[in-house]
């Protein structure tokens, strides 16, 4: 079965579309591999990522300083955790299938 695709629009001034289209071309990347790599990143909680994304909210004044390193401490928390239990994404994906099915109310 194929996953349904789905569109992510939204508008930038015409000398940002045209900077973003030079700065492409020198990176050898098309805009569906950038976007496609920006998602992963942050899906994928990259320290790297979120050290960049960290800087943008704080310089735009997006949370305060409290709420955004709260995230940054649980994003390590979680990590530290999935590292002691050696946990990956499809074991604990699976610990809550088990528990779904063991306790379907919850």
């Amino acid at each position: 079965m194929t996953e349904i695709k789905k569109k992510i629009i939204f508008t930038v001034t015409q000398r940002e579309k045209e900077d973003f289209k030079i700065r492409l071309h020198y990176d050898n990347l098309t805009q569906a591999n950038f976007f496609r790599g920006v998602i992963k990143g942050y899906l994928e909680k990259d320290e790297n990522f979120l050290t960049y994304l960290n800087t943008f909210k704080k310089n735009n004044g997006i949370q305060n300083n409290i709420v955004r390193h709260k995230i940054i401490k649980d994003i390590h928390k979680a990590k530290n955790t999935k590292n002691l239990f050696a946990l990956e994404d499809k074991e604990v994906d699976s610990i809550f299938d088990i528990l779904e099915s063991e306790h379907p109310d919850l």
